[in-house]
């Protein structure tokens, strides 16, 4: 039996009385006869769907689960009963079982594509949306495909999910569009100059400089080289410095892109920014290219009002997956502050497939750290290990603040005296004094997404690095 087409209308449990439907009626008392009978039961749930008694249906396709656990045609009936009540998280969680097995039905795919649209990832539900049809051309339905733009007109305003803005129009017309401006960065600093965070080095090293190294082996194995990470943490604690890092460690090109770098008041031109700026990552091969403070390009498209910020999203989405043109040598770094408030499509593999916990340095890290910062400026005698151990839970930044303080302390110490002398452990302990340690505000915010909002397990590393168990 193939699973119902639930037809998508909301109707009033009072509106219609169910137990005026003599088919209705008549089924239950069967029912109370024979309680365990399946198709009986499950005639009278197909019966509810289509008379828009979805919340009355859901009891029934319970009940038959019951007796059928695991039965994939009754899961996704579930999943379409669920969907028809406007529970589009609970027929999620059912559809991405279904879809994670080895034989997808095309109604799977189809009220998948149907979700994937609700919840705004139109970039997947095109892709979902395609394999269903494939998989039986007779589950095409006209109206998903119009607002998914599969196969439009050539007057359209989406095409494959992504906004037919302006610059599409101007290049069917055949009329150039302006070439970006080439922001390529040769950084010349390696990880030899970033104190610490040597997990967050190992993870990179594997994830994007090994492949580039070792790219026969990597091949052999059908590991593409490229891809994504996505870095997080407070403040201060050397994501953007370790993405520069990571071009000059495999001498790539560096493009650091900020939210003035894509977003425009016009509609459709931030789209267009988007585009151009991975365009010019790609025609420089291999090539970083940095996202910074990702979360205001990629804020969840639940928490918008406008569409204008969900088309930026589905197009960065788009850009990401490589649908257009591959993203083969391109390494795709990302950092931000509040990862609770980015997209979670973001996170899905073969997007930013690795996300790094970055969190201040330890002991060790923060001696390394200063002493890079004190590297050509006169110093006697300093004792980094003892400064460390009075720093604890300060950032890079806060490092960089004490020396800029015990420096400044110097500098007027010798327009007094006109005499110049070095710096000394004292000194530094006393600058350390005067600052406060940055990362906690961010800690005291991140602790309450980590104990209450934590259900993928993805701030597990906060709670770890607070010693912190649920």
């Amino acid at each position: 039996m193939v699973a119902i087409q639930v037809p998508n209308l909301q109707r009033n449990k009072d509106s219609y009385d169910m137990t005026d439907d003599p088919t209705i009626k008549s089924l239950r008392e069967a029912l109370r006869v024979s309680p365990d009978n399946i198709p009986l039961r499950r005639h009278l749930a197909e019966s509810l769907m289509k008379l828009g008694l979805a919340s009355e249906a859901e009891s029934e396709w319970q009940q038959l689960l019951r007796q059928q656990p695991g039965n994939a045609e009754l899961m996704l009936c579930m999943a379409q009963c669920y969907f028809q009540s406007g529970k589009f998280s609970a027929a999620m969680v059912i559809v991405e079982e279904l879809v994670a097995r080895r034989e997808t039905s095309a109604g799977t795919y189809l009220l998948h594509a149907r979700l994937l649209l609700q919840m705004g990832d139109i970039p997947f539900a095109v892709t979902e949306y395609k394999a269903a049809i494939t998989e039986d051309p007779s589950v095409a339905d006209e109206d998903l495909a119009r607002r998914l733009g599969v196969d439009p007109k050539a007057t359209a305003d989406i095409v494959d999910g992504r906004m037919r803005t302006a610059w599409d129009r101007t290049s069917d017309a055949g009329e150039d569009t302006p070439a970006p401006e080439e922001k390529i960065e040769r950084p010349k600093i390696t990880f030899n100059d970033v104190g610490g965070m040597s997990s967050v080095k190992e993870d990179i090293r594997m994830k994007i400089i090994y492949p580039l190294q070792h790219a026969d082996m990597f091949k052999a194995y059908g590991k593409s080289i490229g891809g994504g990470i996505l870095m997080y943490g407070p403040p201060g604690c050397g994501k953007t410095h370790m993405a520069r890092a990571t071009a000059g460690e495999i001498g790539a090109g560096f493009m650091s892109i900020g939210i003035h770098d894509v977003l425009d008041m016009w509609i459709g031109n931030s789209e267009k920014q988007l585009h151009q700026l991975f365009e010019t990552a790609r025609r420089n091969r291999p090539s970083v290219l940095f996202f910074d403070e990702v979360d205001a390009l990629g804020a969840s498209r639940t928490d918008m009002r406008h569409s204008a910020g969900r088309h930026l999203i589905n197009q960065f989405l788009a850009e990401l997956d490589g649908t257009q043109t591959s993203n083969d040598g391109v390494l795709i770094l990302a950092a931000t502050n509040a990862p609770w408030s980015l997209d979670s499509a973001f996170r899905r593999p073969g997007r930013f497939d690795r996300i790094l916990f970055v969190p201040p340095p330890d002991r060790e890290g923060r001696a390394e750290i200063l002493r890079l910062l004190l590297k050509e400026k006169p110093v006697k005698a300093i004792d980094h290990d003892a400064i460390a151990a009075k720093t604890d839970q300060f950032s890079g930044a806060d490092m960089k603040a004490v020396v800029d303080t015990c420096v400044e302390a110097k500098l007027q110490h010798a327009m007094k005296t006109g005499k110049l002398e070095p710096i000394e452990t004292k000194d530094l302990q006393a600058a350390a004094k005067a600052v406060k340690p940055s990362t906690q505000d961010w800690f005291a915010s991140a602790r309450n997404y980590a104990l209450y909002s934590n259900q993928s397990g993805l701030y597990d590393d906060i709670l770890k690095y607070l010693k912190i168990t649920k």
